[in-house]
């Protein structure tokens, strides 16, 4: 009960108060695209630099780390397509979509803020080693998919470049493109615009909350409902199964294996709803999912709490 009250709810108080003044008419829409656009296009990417920027790749690259988790994402997304194209009856467009929503942990805005507060800013290294890879390795999966799905008679040659410019037209992976490219050559920022930098980077996480349940708001559930609880059931609970028993059996150190678990049991990010967006498939699919699955993972996220103990 503790780690409920200290840990998880003060981060889903954020996102309340954000849903609340959405739902009073205190934040039009605009004002919420605004905030969300404010830290999608330039708080957050400033903190996954300066995060991958000063990141120990020697000591914090774990590739076992990455397999854990990310096994746990890539089986998520072939259940969630198969699941979608043969059980539901969507077509191979939807069906993708439907994966992305099984496969995007809210790794960030959800991941990092309760990964802070139940261990500490201190235990925060193998959060930012599984960012680092968690745009690139989510969007060009989807992406690749999607663009197989609708490709119908374009050459396949032409799949990679597609990919490429969809994926560094995404500011998250620029930030940490960036961030990589100033660690491996030990570049240097003066002081002045370090200090701006994280300045940016102090407002990053709670306007995103706060923006995030302003966006929640609008998407309120409809129809698909069960959909909607197949993804939810991927999201909170296999996907960190899994990313658990392949810790476990590769005994990953006790912070790294806490960090990829906890992170595997977020919800799916507001990105599952924006590459829904993109393609204009699946939409209220996606849109509900982020919603019910967040409400949900109040109580799934502190079962995961106390199971890691």
């Amino acid at each position: 009960m503790q780690a409920l009250l200290d840990v998880i709810l003060p981060v889903f108080l954020v996102i309340g108060f954000g849903y609340l003044a959405s739902w009073r008419k205190l934040m039009p829409d605009t004002a919420v695209d605004g905030l969300m656009t404010f830290t999608q296009s330039f708080a957050i990417p400033c903190l996954l630099f300066r995060a991958i920027w000063t990141l120990d790749l020697g000591q914090n690259f774990d590739p076992l780390l990455l397999v854990s988790f990310y096994t746990g994402s890539a089986s998520g997304f072939t259940l969630g397509l198969l699941a979608a194209r043969f059980v539901f009856k969507r077509d191979w467009e939807d069906s993708v979509a439907i994966g992305f929503c099984c496969l995007f942990a809210n790794s960030l805005m959800l991941g990092i803020p309760i990964t802070e507060r139940a261990y500490g800013a201190d235990k925060l290294s193998a959060n930012y080693t599984i960012i680092a890879m968690h745009s690139p390795f989510c969007y060009g999966i989807g992406i690749t998919a999607m663009e197989i799905a609708r490709a119908r008679g374009t050459s396949p040659g032409q799949l990679p470049l597609k990919v490429l410019k969809a994926m560094f037209r995404n500011a998250l992976v620029i930030g940490i493109a960036l961030g990589l490219l100033f660690n491996l050559t030990g570049l240097s920022l003066p002081a002045p615009v370090t200090g701006a930098l994280d300045m940016m980077i102090r407002t990053a996480l709670p306007v995103a909350l706060f923006g995030m349940g302003g966006v929640l708001y609008r998407y309120r559930p409809e129809g698909d409902l069960r959909v909607i609880a197949f993804v939810c059931v991927v999201a909170l609970i296999l996907h960190p199964a899994i990313t658990w028993t392949m810790g476990k059996t590769f005994g990953l150190p006790r912070d790294a294996f806490r960090s990829a678990v906890l992170t595997a049991s977020m919800a799916p990010g507001i990105n599952a709803y924006v590459f829904a967006n993109i393609y204009g498939r699946a939409k209220r699919v996606a849109a509900s999912s982020v919603l019910i699955a967040t409400a949900a993972s109040v109580l799934t996220v502190w079962v995961w709490l106390a199971i890691l103990g």
